[in-house]
């Protein structure tokens, strides 16, 4: 009898659909348990906003310092988070919330108060608080999807706030430019009103110690990367810097309680070619237009010294500053040269006078006078003493000689 080649009914296997190919993996939720989580999600606000309420004033030193009125704001700001992320769930193919419509409920002073880091902050315990309640939330299987959405929505959010932070930076950095010209050109002018204090002030600028202006040349390439750089450079030199480019020319107030001077001779890299003038240091910044004009006088008289070192000072360039017409240079030469001279005894005024007279000879300008030439040294000497400036020295028995000139002159005129 012949035998079947079947195996019997207990040892065939059952017939299977085939398995999947690849690695066992977590089973996604059905549609239907994504809208249940989607509802779950939906109920849950209330209980999202009131654990991020308490996470706020548990982490967040920053939040609890605020006072209540602000600190009511911020609860909004967070609530309004927490329902854009619950109206973006229901619909994910929606572009998420940014931070301008989660903040469209607060006040404008609250969004300017709050910074980068806070608003990050503050992404941060929403994103902390629903994933902690994710498995409460989400319908079973469906938690780390809850999860994934979560971590997707906080990093649009996030590049949201950073896109708006960083534009309100570009925009207030254009702005305080554009003020910081303004304010500069009013100080140059002299047009020194309270409005311009107000401004000043609105720049950071604290009007402790004393105040010098630093002008020279813009260079050929200062576009507003490298006036940025100048800028910064300025506010790394000395506690109050105002820069300003007035056409080709670079115009630096420096203001604090340090060596100023100092802060002016590291700055030097910074100017185009040319000559770099240091204006009189004064008081504060209400006096800082007399310096201003001084530099700018100096760097307009500059060429006519061409052994001028760089930077010179403004006071330096006395008799080059008289030429091209500056009254304040010529009145400085009057009062501090001339006028000390002719009220002085021992016939200072008259030496002086024989001595650039003659060439600069003691021995000729002695004869002139008939005194000994021991007797000229010591004058001249006295007139050193009495004007600052010694005339046996060859720059400045030239500065000593236009205040001479224009001292003479005046009182012709007189």
């Amino acid at each position: 009898m012949a035998t079947s080649s079947r195996p019997p009914a207990a040892a065939r296997t059952p017939r299977r659909s085939p398995a999947p190919a690849g690695p066992t993996v977590a089973v996604a939720p059905a549609p239907g348990d994504q809208s249940e989580t989607q509802r779950r999600v939906r109920d849950g606000a209330g209980l999202l906003a009131a654990a991020a309420m308490r996470r706020l004033d548990d982490d967040l030193e920053w939040y609890r310092a605020l006072p209540a009125e602000d600190r009511s704001w911020v609860n909004l700001v967070a609530q309004a988070g927490i329902t854009a992320f619950v109206s973006w769930y229901a619909d994910p193919t929606r572009a998420p919330h940014g931070v301008g419509e989660i903040f469209a409920a607060a006040p404008p002073e609250l969004t300017r108060s709050i910074s980068l880091q806070h608003t990050l902050q503050l992404v941060r315990v929403v994103v902390d608080v629903v994933e902690t309640h994710s498995d409460r939330l989400a319908a079973p299987g469906a938690e780390r999807e809850l999860r994934e959405a979560v971590l997707r929505y906080s990093r649009e959010v996030a590049f949201s706030a950073a896109e708006v932070y960083a534009r309100a930076a570009e925009m207030r950095g254009a702005w305080d430019a554009r003020l910081e010209a303004l304010v500069v050109d009013a100080l140059v002018r002299g047009d020194a009103d309270d409005a311009l204090r107000s401004r000043v002030a609105a720049l950071g600028w604290s009007g402790r110690g004393s105040t010098l202006v630093v002008v020279g040349t813009a260079g050929a390439h200062m576009d507003e990367v490298r006036a940025a750089d100048v800028r910064r450079a300025t506010r790394r030199a000395a506690d109050d810097a105002l820069v300003g480019i007035l056409g080709d020319r670079l115009v630096v107030f420096l203001g604090g309680e340090g060596d100023l001077r100092a802060a002016a001779l590291s700055l030097l890299p910074r100017f185009g070619p040319g000559p770099v003038v240091v204006g009189p240091t004064t008081s504060g910044l209400a006096e800082a237009t007399r310096s201003a004009r001084a530099a700018l006088a100096g760097l307009a008289a500059a060429p006519g010294w061409a052994q001028a070192p760089r930077p010179v000072h403004a006071d330096d360039l006395l008799p080059e500053r008289v030429l091209v017409g500056d009254a304040d240079a010529r009145r400085a030469l009057v009062e501090r040269a001339y006028l000390p001279l002719a009220a002085s005894q021992g016939s200072l005024l008259d030496t002086l006078s024989a001595y650039l007279g003659a060439g600069r000879s003691l021995e000729a300008a002695a004869r002139t006078l008939y005194v000994h030439p021991n007797t000229v040294r010591y004058r001249l000497r006295r007139v050193a003493d009495v004007t600052g400036w010694d005339p046996l020295d060859a720059r400045e028995s030239y500065v000593l000689q236009t205040a001479l000139a224009v001292g003479r002159l005046d009182a012709a005129s007189a």
